[in-house]
């Protein structure tokens, strides 16, 4: 991979010029010294089937899944280029202001010859590996594999059981806003937790 190019360049190649040009602003290299910054609000977080918010709240580490089910959440999202073991990654940072206090959700994506890899939480106890493509200008990542770390070694998680993750990003004429949808759904079960909503996107300078 270039050192110029985002992880998300990398996994895309010739198709990364198929994205909206909004889009591709996003996902683009951010420089050296910069960060981009999200700002806006999601029409929904978590999840509506209070039986799981038990579970989600014990198995789940607190920067990756959140036990709630709530309605127009404002957020800001912070992306910032880092090294992971040598190589070009966006660490981001999703601040969620729900009822009961800020939550906010951490992940790094990394480009591997296998695909775009989501490492999550700063535990990194899980890690997606996610094909993507372009569909109408916007961006989809779809899980390939879930692994989970126990131990010192990543287990991948059956197919049977695994859980499935959906990522779609679009921008929209009609509001000049970015659209973001994130689901997770598991077999049998259906859609277990989700957040959608739209935001506005720019660089900033790195804080000091």
């Amino acid at each position: 991979m270039s050192p110029a190019q985002s992880p998300y360049e990398a996994a895309l190649g010739d198709r990364f010029g198929l994205l909206h040009p909004r889009v591709r602003s996003y996902f683009s290299a951010i420089p050296s010294g910069r960060v981009g910054v999200g700002e806006g609000v999601f029409d929904t977080v978590g999840t509506p089937r209070a039986w799981l918010r038990p579970f989600i709240r014990l198995l789940a580490d607190p920067d990756v899944l959140f036990p709630v089910w709530e309605r127009d959440v404002s957020f800001t999202v912070v992306n910032s280029p880092v090294q992971d073991a040598g190589r070009p990654a966006v660490a981001g940072e999703r601040t969620f202001r729900l009822s009961a206090g800020d939550r906010t959700m951490r992940d790094l994506i990394v480009a591997t010859p296998a695909g775009l890899v989501d490492i999550l939480g700063a535990r990194r106890r899980f890690r997606a590996l996610f094909a993507a493509r372009v569909v109408d200008g916007g961006l989809w990542l779809e899980s390939t594999r879930v692994a989970v770390r126990i131990r010192s070694r990543y287990v991948v998680i059956p197919g049977p059981i695994a859980p499935r993750v959906r990522l779609t990003e679009r921008f929209s004429e009609s509001d000049d806003r970015q659209h973001v949808e994130v689901t997770v759904t598991l077999p049998l079960i259906g859609r277990v937790y989700e957040y959608a909503g739209s935001f506005r996107y720019e660089l900033g300078d790195r804080a000091a």
